[in-house]
């Protein structure tokens, strides 16, 4: 004290920045506190221990599975839920398998044309089996998903593209080592969905070829199997396709509904020879197909407009029917064989 008292005290000493000998012992912590910048999008440092307000953190580096970088590069658990988008997300990819069960369970039923439910007894009871598949794959998924045994999960927020794909952001910072930080970001959309594919596949083969060998009587024996035969080769490009395309299909998956449901719509209309509104009731699997689109159209639907704001978002709903109703009221001005007919006589 007596020497930081004499050496205040020197006439015309001037210290720089305020920096007096009897502040230096406050700066000296601060600069044993400096740690080199973590390079890299998704590199950060985890937490090795904590001590009252006072966290001690490892080298940089990969974020363990759970976690991810926050705006300081220190890995933080992932301790948010799914929003709604995240969840409508989630049921497209639970929808695609179970939509393509459906579809090769008709095909090979003995109708080799595009056709939908119900055609046969058996091909109910595959259509129910196959959604009870998918369910119960559904429920173990998420059951066994953090935290486990609740259909509950937690989630870390998904904030742009490039989270789906940290493997393309390691950081090289000599040019030549390759610090290797590639985690799941955007935990757990991306792994859960081929946890849920590997449960569907495993109780298909479990349950599918005992049901198709009971109650497939009607159908030849060389397409007994096909659906099931089918199934193990759309389940890897389903892989495949979320392994590579998983975060376009994130940002994606609204529009996609709503195309594809509208021309399948156009398809079956088409095929199915209706013109008319009467022609639907013929055949209550027409109804059962124009009521699925419906269904599909509203999903697109609300997945594109989140229901942020109800009283504007509902009202879009209203827009279901639409392209039923413009299909009927246009079908009978595209007749082929009315355009040709029209053609003929020079109109």
């Amino acid at each position: 004290m007596a020497l930081r008292g004499l050496l205040e005290a020197v006439p015309g000493r001037e210290w720089p920045n305020g920096a007096s000998p009897g502040n230096a012992a406050r700066a000296v912590p601060a600069a044993v506190d400096i740690q080199p910048a973590c390079l890299g999008l998704y590199c950060g440092r985890t937490v090795l221990a904590v001590n009252g307000s006072v966290e001690t953190y490892g080298d940089c580096g990969v974020c363990p599975r759970g976690q991810r970088t926050d705006d300081n590069k220190i890995c933080r658990e992932c301790l948010g839920s799914p929003d709604r988008y995240d969840w409508l997300y989630l049921g497209f990819m639970a929808m695609l398998p179970l939509v393509l069960h459906w579809f090769f369970i008709e095909w090979y039923s003995g109708k080799k044309r595009f056709v939908y439910p119900f055609s046969s007894s058996s091909a109910l009871l595959q259509h129910l089996t196959a959604l009870l598949e998918c369910s119960a794959a559904a429920v173990v998924t998420l059951l066994l998903s953090d935290p486990v045994g609740s259909l509950h999960i937690r989630s870390c927020r998904v904030k742009k593209l490039s989270d789906w794909y940290t493997m393309l952001y390691n950081p090289s910072p000599d040019y030549i080592t390759t610090v290797h930080c590639t985690h799941e970001a955007v935990y757990p959309l991306y792994t859960i969905v081929f946890i849920y594919y590997a449960f569907c596949l495993v109780l298909m083969m479990l349950l599918r070829p005992l049901l198709v060998k009971k109650i497939a009587c009607g159908l030849g024996r060389s397409d007994r199997f096909k659906s099931i035969y089918a199934a193990l080769y759309f389940f890897p490009i389903l892989t495949v396709l979320q392994a590579v395309g998983g975060g376009l299909l994130y940002y994606a998956f609204p529009y996609i509904i709503l195309v594809l449901s509208l021309v399948t719509l156009a398809v079956y209309l088409s095929a199915s020879e209706v013109e008319f509104f009467k022609d639907l009731l013929v055949r209550k699997k027409r109804l059962v197909v124009l009521f699925s689109h419906w269904l599909l159209h509203a999903y697109g639907i609300i997945s594109i407009s989140k229901l942020d704001k109800l009283e504007q978002d509902l009202p879009l709903l209203a827009l279901v029917p639409a392209p039923a109703l413009f299909y009927l009221m246009t079908a009978k001005y595209t007749e082929p064989s009315r355009i040709l007919s029209e053609g003929g006589n020079g109109h």
